[in-house]
């Protein structure tokens, strides 16, 4: 078995197989189990040090590493190795639309200075993307977007509750969304189910989303339950103003059907393209509400 996982870690050296998210997670467990397993059985041509090489040794090939002290791999499930792939293939997904992708239509400008625009791309449909520069450091808009997840509901009226179902290492979170009740609301109130993922690559920081599955939350009463199909929030640190940050926000979402719609139980497409730019819109004002108030 060591022999065959070796060759796994020799095959991911080619391009064609560097990239695919879960891959290096998958092979580095392998690898591990098997050294830990012949330094239990006796081997004494093994250093005990070897498994933790091996991981730091793979990690430097990572598109955005994870912070220091972060969980072996050795010690995650396969339903958490899962949550991880799911995160890692967000991830790749955002980097390449943020790479690749240049014709984006412009859908409006905020009194921020934000701009707001959208995209078609295959496989997400309509995607819009948020950008502005907010006056605060990256360290801190990363703390509270994700270290602080639980505590968005304080700030951003436009949520009702937000939970951490599962923590999985220091990189991935598994969590529960419920947007607020709103009078007049055509979409109705939503629950979201994600795995969130953060990474690194140079100076940026990479806060991403995906809908996943979790047989232990059943759908909760009142509440459709809708999919991120893909968010990315984008933390850089603006040249020259390092108490800046460039803020960037990729976002993609199927809110499924509405008891509320009158056309074929469907929210029609106008109303989701007004729904999902005004709703980053207003994420950001509140945001930039918050820390104005924390800083008086």
């Amino acid at each position: 078995m060591l022999q065959a996982t070796i060759k796994l870690c020799c095959g991911i050296a080619h391009d064609h197989l560097r990239h695919l998210p879960g891959l290096k997670t998958t092979a580095i467990a392998a690898i591990q189990k098997d050294t830990k397993g012949l330094m239990v059985r006796g081997s004494h041509h093994l250093s005990s040090k070897i498994p933790s090489y091996i991981q730091r040794l793979m990690g430097k090939e990572k598109a955005c590493p994870e912070p220091a002290g972060d969980t072996s791999p050795s010690q995650f499930s396969s339903v958490d190795l899962a949550y991880i792939t799911q995160g890692e293939a967000a991830l790749q997904r955002a980097l390449s639309i943020l790479q690749h992708h240049t014709s984006w239509q412009a859908e409006m400008m905020l009194d921020n200075g934000a701009t707001m625009s959208s995209a078609a791309l295959p496989g997400l449909g309509k995607v819009f993307r948020a950008e502005v520069v907010l006056p605060m450091p990256v360290a801190q808009l990363h703390r509270e977007l994700f270290e602080r997840i639980e505590q968005m509901p304080q700030w951003n009226p436009t949520l009702s509750a937000v939970k951490v179902l599962q923590h999985i290492g220091t990189d991935t979170l598994v969590t529960h969304k419920v947007t607020a009740p709103s009078p007049g609301n055509l979409v109705g109130q939503r629950d979201f189910v994600s795995v969130r993922h953060r990474g690194r690559k140079e100076t940026a920081i990479y806060l991403v989303g995906t809908a996943t599955h979790i047989e232990k939350l059943p759908l909760q009463e009142g509440c459709i339950r809708a999919e991120s199909q893909l968010s990315c929030i984008v933390l850089q640190p603006l040249a020259g103003e390092p108490s800046h940050t460039h803020f960037t926000w990729l976002l993609s979402m199927d809110l499924k059907a509405s008891a509320n719609m009158l056309v074929g139980g469907w929210i029609p497409k106008s109303v989701i393209n007004r729904v999902l730019p005004q709703s980053q819109a207003d994420f950001i004002k509140h945001l930039s509400r918050h820390f104005s108030t924390t800083a008086c």
